[in-house]
Parts: structure tokens; sequence; C-alpha cells
């Protein structure tokens, strides 16, 4: 039972971030709220990651740069992914 409440809260997060990363990012993207939510989980694990290699990990602290790195990880995913599909739309 767990794991389908740890599977919701990352889509719920990822899904926030996601929708944060395309208000930040200029243009319109063309993309269903699950690529939302698939590009914000993809974008904290990026941001995630990096924040790991530069802070070390944190336990047992609330890491606020956590959210900031998230968000940018998702902007960066995004603006790649916008890239991508707008490169297949004009090819």
């Amino acid at each position: 039972m767990g794991t389908i409440f740890h599977i919701l809260g990352w889509a719920l997060f990822g899904l926030i971030v996601g929708a944060i990363a395309r208000l930040l990012v200029p243009g319109k993207q063309a993309m269903s709220w699950l690529m939302t939510s698939l590009l914000g989980i993809v974008g904290s694990l990026v941001g995630g990651g990096i924040s790991w290699l530069i802070w070390g990990n944190p336990e047992g602290t609330y890491n606020p740069g956590g959210w900031i790195m998230s968000i940018l990880g998702a902007i960066l995913v995004v603006l790649i992914y916008s890239r991508v599909t707008a490169g297949r739309a004009a090819g």
C-alpha cells in the first residue's frame, strides 16, 4: 500500500515541478499533463543529482535547494523536450 502512495506522491510532485517549469519557460509547449508530470519527475531527478553532486546528501534535514534544483532540472528537461519536438515537427 505504501508503494502506491509513493508513486502517487512522485506523480504529484512531478506535476507541480513540471507545471512550474512550463510556466517559467517562455513560449507554448505542446504537451499533455501526463508528459508535464513525467518531465517534472525526470527534471527532479536531474536537479537532485546535480544538487547531490554539489552539496552532498544532507540526511534528516529539509533541503529547500532540492525544490529549487528540481525546478531548474525540470526547466532544462522542458527546454530539451521542446527543442527535440520542434525539430520533429519541422522535419
